[in-house]
Parts: C-alpha cells; sequence; structure tokens
C-alpha cells in the first residue's frame, strides 16, 4: 500500500488498524528464472512492516468463493532506497526499527504515522540469495 491518499487506504490509517509485522528477512523476486534477493538488517536490528489489519472484513473477493469474511492485512510501502533499487525499483516496504518508532506507528495520529513512510537509509540492508547476506554493492 503506497498510496495513502486513496479513498480505499484512508479509511483503515487510523490506529485501531496499524499493526507491526515481525521479520528478520524479506525478500524481492529478481525476475523471471533469478529467483529471489533476501535483504536483512545489516546491524541485525529489530524490524517490523508498518502494517494494516482488517479484521473480519466482509466482501465477495473470488466470484467462485462468494461472499467471505476475512481477516486482512497489507503492509506500508516507499519508494526504495539503494540497497532494495537494485532489484526492484519501484517499491520497498516500510521498515520500522526502534522502539520510538513502534510506538508512533501504533499509537499516534496519522499526522505523525505518516512521517515512517519513508525508505530505510541506504547501507541498512544485507542481501543474499537466502543463505549468506552480503552488503549491496562490495
Amino acid at each position: 500500500m503506497r498510496n495513502v491518499g486513496s479513498p480505499h487506504w484512508r479509511r483503515w490509517l487510523g490506529r485501531e488498524n496499524r499493526c507491526l509485522v515481525p521479520l528478520t528477512r524479506f525478500a524481492e523476486p529478481r525476475g523471471a528464472g533469478l529467483g529471489n534477493a533476501w535483504f536483512e538488517h545489516a546491524q541485525g536490528a529489530p524490524m517490523f512492516f508498518a502494517g494494516i489489519h482488517v479484521p473480519g472484513w466482509t466482501s465477495v473477493r473470488k466470484l467462485k468463493d462468494g461472499e467471505t469474511t476475512d481477516d486482512l492485512f497489507a503492509f506500508l510501502t516507499t519508494v526504495p532506497n539503494a540497497d532494495v533499487a537494485a532489484v526492484h525499483p519501484k517499491a520497498m516496504p516500510v521498515i520500522v526499527t526502534h522502539p520510538s518508532e513502534w510506538k508512533i506507528w501504533l499509537e499516534a495520529e496519522w499526522s505523525e504515522a505518516r512521517l515512517l513512510q519513508r525508505p530505510l537509509p541506504d547501507g541498512s540492508l544485507l542481501v543474499g540469495d537466502g543463505a549468506a547476506p552480503a552488503r549491496v554493492g562490495g
């Protein structure tokens, strides 16, 4: 979810729908037949996606299934930093790594929480093939 100005997303940006999704690493596809690039924090810092949770949403997601009630999740995205842009030039997930950011995402008014929609600093992530990450560019 990148366009937080869209009426589709605005209704779920309040504190009651925000969540943190813990991760140790995440993947981006390198392209057809090239596998995934796996990213993890260069300093081993705890990472969380800035997420949105909509429990009990009733809708028709697939015509063959008809109306269903589902727990929905999404996470905020932003422009990529240099680490991710080498693999995925359009976007990267919004990742928060510090307790003060976690508190802002979960408790602050949207006017403050929205400021977290920015990439991690360049050089913050290591990239690998899923086994042994290496610093991007060297």
